[in-house]
This record gives C-alpha cells, sequence and structure tokens, in this order.
C-alpha cells in the first residue's frame, strides 16, 4: 500500500518540478498537486491525504498558518519544504504540531526519508535548527511568551491571539503585560524591538 501525497506551492515551475520529483519515490502516489492555500486545505479536507508536503519560502505566516490548521485533520501529516527556517519559523511548527521541516536544498532522499517517516507517525526536525529554535540564550521569555509576541510582531490583535491560542483576550493581555516588564520596555511595541534586536524573533 503506497503513501497518498499531496503537494502545495504556489509557484507553477516550482510545483510541477517537486511534484514530478516526489512522483520518482516508488512508495508514493502524488494524488494532488495545489497552486493556492484555499485549494489545499479544501483537498486535505475532502481528500485526506497521507501528507501534505508543503513548499514555501520560510517566512510567509500565511502558510504556516495553513499548515496549523492542517494538523487538526485526522490522517493527514504535513511536512514543510522551505528555502529558508529562520528560527520563529521552526519554533513555530515545532510548537504547533507540525510533523516536519526540511530545506528545499536537502536532499532527495533526505525529502524521501521524511515523507516515509512523518507517515509513519514520527517527526522530523532537524536537530540543530530545532536547538537553535527553542533555545534562545539570554531570552527570559517562555515559549508561550514569544509566541504571543511572535503573533503581535505579525499585526495579530488581542482577540486573535487569543482564538489562536484558544485563550481569554485577558490571558493574552497578562502575557503581553509579563513580556514588557520581563524584558523592561515601555510598551508593547518596544518589547517587540528589544526582541527583535536580540534575534529572539
Amino acid at each position: 500500500m503506497g503513501i497518498d501525497v499531496a503537494v502545495f506551492d504556489d509557484l507553477h515551475l516550482s510545483r510541477l518540478a517537486l511534484t514530478t520529483l516526489i512522483r520518482q519515490c516508488d512508495e508514493v502516489r502524488v494524488v494532488g498537486s495545489l497552486e493556492s492555500k484555499l485549494a489545499a486545505l479544501e483537498f486535505a479536507e475532502l481528500r485526506r491525504p497521507d501528507v501534505m508536503v508543503i513548499s514555501f519560502d520560510g517566512r510567509e505566516n500565511e502558510t504556516i498558518e495553513m499548515a496549523e490548521k492542517l494538523v487538526a485533520l485526522p490522517g493527514c501529516r504535513t511536512l514543510l519544504l522551505a528555502t529558508e527556517c529562520p528560527r520563529p519559523v521552526v519554533r513555530r511548527a515545532f510548537t504547533g504540531g507540525i510533523d516536519g521541516i526540511l530545506r528545499r536544498n536537502d536532499s532527495t532522499e533526505q525529502l524521501f526519508e521524511a515523507i516515509r517517516t512523518v507517515y509513519q507517525g514520527e517527526r522530523v526536525f532537524d536537530a540543530e535548527l530545532t536547538v537553535a529554535a527553542l533555545v534562545n540564550e539570554g531570552c527570559p521569555l517562555t515559549f508561550r511568551q514569544l509566541s504571543i509576541l511572535e503573533y503581535l510582531s505579525c499585526g495579530d490583535a488581542v482577540g486573535e491571539i487569543a482564538a489562536r491560542l484558544c485563550l481569554s483576550e485577558g490571558t493574552v493581555r497578562n502575557y503581553v503585560s509579563s513580556i514588557v516588564a520581563k524584558l523592561g520596555a515601555r510598551n508593547r511595541i518596544d518589547a517587540l524591538r528589544i526582541a527583535r534586536d536580540a534575534h529572539w524573533i
């Protein structure tokens, strides 16, 4: 029995190349090749592929949000294939339940092995990337506080953050106040500046 894989990439030639490449893996059936996030979500909800390979530049928050929605679908595993793997993206993918992340310049065999691994229910995260993402030397903030700060940096309002994290708005405001206090910042804007300057987000 093969592994049903769907591919998302919003660039036509890139999507075609990735789809053609994955078809070379004997155990895999490519059951979908999607060009938009909406189409990828709808396809995953209807067809439930075993693995959704999501290709992106590594910095687009909307793609991460799509992957986080796929995590909630039973039987559908998610594998990010990123041009860049900045610390906030790796941290968000790891803590958000996404099954794996690879660099786009990793080898074909690494990609095939990652597909097999996440299909079997395991996670694929480069150890060096993950340690760098999760261990912010000198950062006084918790993972939850860093997550909230990252959402703020993307322009999300308190209500949006509360909905994403299943918290009350009051709890999110308390987290923001704690972040400001821990960083010795004047306000949330100053807290964002401090965190960015220190490369914590």
